[in-house]
């Protein structure tokens, strides 16, 4: 577990700075592509290199079941993790189609789910139990399973470096999830349950105020975890929310930019944030979902979505949308040509 705190390697800055100086240079008013300028930059950033890419990308989806399901706290019931698994591994799922539209590196990892599946391409078993634990009244897992969890995330990503994988994706599934993640939320950031406790996949207001006491009863049995990120995600995580976790601390240690698809995934990345702070340069959150509170915490956290789609699946599939905007950052750095190169007058210096 000590590699998730290990630093992020120190980049050169000079990549950096010529990417802010081509952006000077290319045959546009200065800052008229607006964000698309600053992901091109920030890619070039990341990747050490003059020319930034977005094309070869990795998606992991990290599926698991969570022992609080069965205080009634999801519309639906547990085994749609498994059945949302074969789903995806089948090509029927939003992020499946989003994973073949990208060409992308396409995986299910079963972190814990309580359905035995059979061995299948496409499908990574690397289970750290069968579900978590009923965090309300005990911890959701072990130090052995944290440190199992932990490490499905980062052996995705020693995948994705063997595949020279320029930009990760992190999916989940696991019914019960919005409450871990609303739990973790509350936990590291301070806030109310009332106010950020959501629908998840589909609850009445009944079923909203009922998971909302559920989460404030867990907040309280696992409060003595403090200010320590490593003990919330063992009490109160689920199996997919810890490897999407290791997942992003190591796909930073090793270079590669990080799209953050929604709620679930962004807890993850705050997460990782906590661990281990220098791997917030390479975060790109996707998209604000539909999914209460989620506007209020990338608020809190400093960041500001590039989409806002009213999305809120999951799996993956808004930050799989996203990936064409930093696709479109590369191409329009890269190829657009500079006013030296087209022959085209620069403005004028201003006259007194």
């Amino acid at each position: 577990m000590n590699w998730t705190k290990t630093p992020c390697p120190t980049r050169d800055s000079r990549f950096k700075e010529s990417a802010l100086a081509r952006q000077a240079q290319l045959t546009k008013p200065a800052g008229s592509l607006g964000t698309l300028e600053d992901i091109a930059v920030r890619l070039a950033n990341i990747q050490q290199r003059n020319k930034p890419s977005a094309n070869n990308i990795s998606i992991t989806v990290f599926a698991g079941d969570h022992g609080v399901a069965a205080e009634g706290v999801s519309a639906f019931p547990q085994e749609v993790t498994a059945q949302m698994v074969m789903n995806f591994l089948q090509g029927g799922a939003a992020i499946s189609v989003m994973a073949k539209q990208l060409n992308a590196n396409f995986e299910v990892v079963n972190t814990g789910i309580l359905t035995p599946l059979p061995e299948q391409d496409g499908l990574i078993i690397q289970c750290a139990g069968a579900g978590t634990a009923n965090m309300v009244k005990e911890a959701a897992m072990n130090h052995g399973q944290l440190e199992t969890a932990l490490q499905s995330g980062r052996d995705s990503i020693k995948r994705a470096v063997n595949n020279d994988t320029q930009v990760f994706i992190g999916g989940e599934m696991g019914i019960g999830n919005t409450t871990s993640a609303t739990v973790l939320y509350c936990a590291l950031l301070g806030l109310d349950p009332a106010e950020i406790t959501g629908a998840g996949t589909g609850l009445d207001e009944k079923g909203i105020a009922h998971k909302t006491n559920i989460i404030q009863k867990i907040l309280t049995k696992h409060k003595d975890c403090g200010d320590d990120t490593h003990e919330w995600l063992r009490c109160a995580g689920g199996f997919e929310i810890v490897a999407l976790t290791g997942a992003y601390i190591y796909a930073a240690q090793s270079g590669i930019a990080i799209l953050v698809d929604g709620f679930i995934s962004s807890v993850a990345a705050l997460c990782a944030i906590r661990i281990n702070p220098s791997i917030t340069a390479n975060l790109f959150f996707s998209h604000v979902s539909a999914e209460q509170g989620h506007r209020t915490i990338l608020e809190n956290i400093g960041q500001k979505p590039l989409l806002d789609l009213g999305m809120h699946l999951g799996e993956g599939s808004g930050a799989a949308v996203a990936a064409s905007l930093l696709q479109s950052a590369c191409t329009l750095h890269n190829d657009m040509a500079t006013f030296a190169e087209a022959a085209v007058a620069t403005r004028e210096a201003s006259r007194d």
